[in-house]
């Protein structure tokens, strides 16, 4: 319940804070509009920034929309956190009896458990006394207390009865109503969730609504159109100019030629250089770069020079200009230049400036870094390998043969160009292998064949190696509770004292080809126990700890048990063929730990082997990831085809499959590889490694797939090698073999499974 108080709020700060990425949204959006309202407003292009600015503020507004019913949303959420906190407090006070009953039950314990040692003790005085031919008054005075001692011990008995009944009943009315809490908390925070998506999608509605518009609007925005408005908006006129008439007065005066001057221009510009003349006509804009000149302009005129008190007197001309309709850009520019010359006569227009292109500077982008060398020195199953640039040092088939590099003499790793896309194997090159059908599909068919021979179980560690040393190997076994370790134990606790147990399995397969009935299988298992620290002083310092029994669960699976018998005694008559029942040899156990504690005594906790089994296997169905694979091998190439299957029935509770390699030796001279998907080719050891993502049963075609590889060769033909494969899997074992602890004083704080690859190969 108190994990569920923290998830409602911090489901809360979860909404908080996407409210407010929004609403930062919202006002960039809006400072973005302004912004492009701002824009400059000259030039063909000025009316889309409205468009612009029009679409920015509705996605504005979308967003704080989302904001608003973000905020709506976080206002019900508090209101549930605060509901949901008086509902704990209630529970609390409601099953305030159950946790009466815990105490008393286990109180109860403690005291039959007592009772039963001073009855046996008792009883078994009273017959020693009475074979030694003790006195009558001694016998019947141990007599008494035998007696005492029985009717004691029946009495907690009777009151362990109705403890245990009260303790079931009351537990089980808890439990329930804790469940129901927990539902119904989950069903409400399944109902903001999905409120919460709500809002999202309907802001997304929203926002794919202003898109079209935008859209739609930038597709009614011609060309035509836009130019059209520049035209409306800054031309002279749509009149077409009359006729300027023109007199001649002759003079004395020797005539002098003036210039077209364009108002504005300096007096002291008396320059003939040429002159921008722009002419705006029915929406069509007309440079000229030479110079036009108007001999005898008439004074204060508008073609007249500016700076001329000339009397000169002023000569008629005339100039049409024959407006162009818009066209395409090429015929435009040339029928512009002709029309006007035609039309202006000896006004001549300037070629139009041509416009040299920036060549591009082209860039080999598919040139991938070297690998680094220390891969040469890889080792398949340990660290991953530290790579400069791609993982990949596979060419692909897309890549012209002569930018495929050959195998360095060196032994260094020289990465291909990368091609464009993902590299796809031809299927004409893979002939005979692409069509074999994969032999496991489903599994299920194979629970019916005969399991192949049993393998040996692998030597037991001797009981003597426990004396050694403190910790397992960490080859085979892994650090229990190293992420918070066991509960802390101190001399006056008065609690349980708390033991982690880890099982971890081995499990050990020989795939030959693509026949299933051919797969050989052995899984090996070990069972280890921690005990912290402070459980050596509560050994030591009590001769008599309290006994450590457990109950081994799910054995029906299991063929052969090893236990530690230094350590552990067993009872068979009290065992059957699903469980099996140990106890420890507590001075034994006391002994070990004390020797482990002298020999590191900074250890916060010390790993105890406890046993080793071996689990039945059912040939290839017992393995968590079947495997068949393929070779075609010809004097110049060598086709590669592993298929795979994710194989949940082989666990007790179906886990992913991490750290999934495969290792596949090629000889005859490898100098190109080509794979789907890619793998890191080891020119040294001549082998290539495929490292996979996790396979389960979620992973594509149900964790199903093939690993293809096309190898070119200098000195071919290869031979088949055997193909090695590496996985392990967290929280589940094959087996299913589980521990319960019996008796009191101790409590299971951490229970770890694990399982992993031995040896596991597949030859054709």
């Amino acid at each position: 319940m108190k994990h569920g108080q923290i998830s409602s709020k911090e489901l809360t700060e979860f909404i908080r804070e996407r409210a407010t990425i929004e609403e930062v949204y919202a006002r960039s959006m809006t400072k973005l509009a302004k912004s492009a309202g701002n824009f400059s407003q000259l030039g063909t292009f000025a009316p889309v920034w409205d468009v612009f600015k029009t679409s920015t503020e509705k996605l504005a507004s979308c967003h704080l929309e989302l904001v608003r019913k973000l905020q709506e949303l976080i206002k019900d959420v508090q209101k549930y956190v605060d509901d949901q906190a008086k509902a704990h407090k209630k529970t609390k006070e409601e099953v305030a009896s159950t946790l009466e009953s815990v105490q008393t039950i286990q109180t109860t314990g403690v005291a039959l458990q007592k009772s039963k040692e001073n009855y046996n003790a008792k009883t078994v005085e009273q017959e020693r006394l009475r074979k030694e031919g003790a006195t009558q008054r001694d016998v019947d005075k141990a007599g008494v207390k035998a007696k005492k001692a029985t009717e004691t011990y029946k009495g907690f008995v009777e009151k362990y009865a109705t403890a245990k009944s009260e303790f079931e009943q009351k537990m089980a009315e808890t439990a329930q109503k804790f469940q129901d809490i927990e539902e119904s908390h989950i069903v409400h925070m399944k109902d903001i969730i999905k409120s919460y998506t709500q809002s999202v999608d309907e802001t997304h509605v929203q926002i794919g609504e202003v898109r079209i518009e935008f859209e739609r609007n930038m597709e009614n925005t011609s060309v035509e159109g836009l130019i059209q408005k520049l035209a409306d908006s800054k031309g002279t006129g749509k009149e077409r100019p009359g006729k300027i008439p023109h007199t001649h007065r002759h003079t004395s005066k020797p005539r002098k030629r003036k210039a077209f001057a364009i108002p504005g221009r300096r007096k002291d510009n008396k320059d003939t250089d040429s002159t921008l003349v722009p002419l705006i006509w029915r929406g069509v804009m007309i440079c000229s770069a030479s110079l036009i000149r108007v001999p005898h302009a008439k004074e204060n005129s508008f073609y007249s020079s500016s700076d001329s008190e000339d009397e000169d007197e002023p000569r008629k001309f005339r100039v049409e200009i024959k407006p162009v309709a818009p066209n395409n850009r090429t015929q435009q520019s040339r029928a512009t230049i002709d029309q006007l010359k035609a039309s202006i006569g000896n006004i001549s227009l300037s070629p139009p400036t041509s416009v040299r292109q920036p060549s591009t500077t082209s860039f080999d982008r598919n040139l991938l870094p070297a690998l680094n060398n220390d891969l040469l020195s890889l080792d398949p199953f340990g660290p991953a390998p530290t790579l400069r640039g791609s993982s990949s040092s596979v060419s692909s088939s897309t890549v012209p043969a002569l930018a495929r590099p050959t195998t360095p003499q060196t032994g260094a790793m020289v990465a291909p160009p990368r091609p464009s896309s993902r590299p796809k194997l031809p299927t004409g090159k893979l002939t005979g292998i692409n069509e074999i059908v994969r032999p496991f599909s489903p599994t299920k068919t194979l629970s019916n064949a005969s399991p192949p021979p049993a393998a040996p179980l692998a030597r037991a560690e001797s009981s003597s190696s426990l004396s050694s040393t403190a910790s397992l190997s960490a080859s085979n076994t892994p650090t229990v509770g190293t992420s918070r370790g066991p509960s802390p134990v101190t001399l006056a606790s008065q609690d349980a004292l708390p033991i982690a147990v880890a099982f971890t399995e081995s499990v050990n397969a020989y795939f030959k080809g693509a026949d299933p009935a051919k797969c050989i299988v052995k899984i090996t298992g070990d069972m280890t126990l921690s005990f912290p620290m402070g459980i050596i002083k509560v050994f030591t310092t009590n001769p008599s700890p309290a006994m450590l029994t457990f109950k081994l669960k799910n054995t029906s699976k299991l063929e052969q048990i090893l236990p530690n018998q230094t350590l552990l005694f067993s009872d068979p008559s009290q065992s059957d063929a699903h469980t099996k029942d140990f106890w420890f040899n507590m001075q034994a156990l006391t002994s070990y730990l004390r020797k482990a504690s002298e020999q590191n005594p900074a250890a916060s906790y010390y790993n105890v082997d406890i046993l080793k089994y071996q689990v039945s296997s059912k040939g290839i169905a017992s393995t968590p990831l079947n495997l068949a694979v393929y070779w075609k091998c010809d004097p110049a190439t060598t086709d590669l085809r592993l298929d795979y299957h994710y194989n949940p029935e082989s666990m007790l509770c179906p886990g992913p499959l991490s750290n999934v390699q495969v290792l596949v030796p090629v000889d005859g001279g490898v100098t190109n590889m080509q794979s789907l998907p890619n793998a890191i080719w080891n020119s040294e050891l001549n082998k290539s490694l495929w490292k996979l993502s996790d396979i389960s049963e979620k992973s594509d075609n149900e964790g199903s797939g093939s690993l293809r590889a096309k190898f070119e060769l200098s000195d071919g033909p290869s031979t088949p090698t055997t193909l090695a494969v590496q996985f392990m899997s967290e929280g589940s074992t094959l087996s299913g073999v589980d521990m319960e602890l019996l008796g009191t004083g101790y409590r299971l704080s951490l229970n770890k499974k694990r399982f992993a690859t031995g040896t596991y190969r597949t030859r054709t």
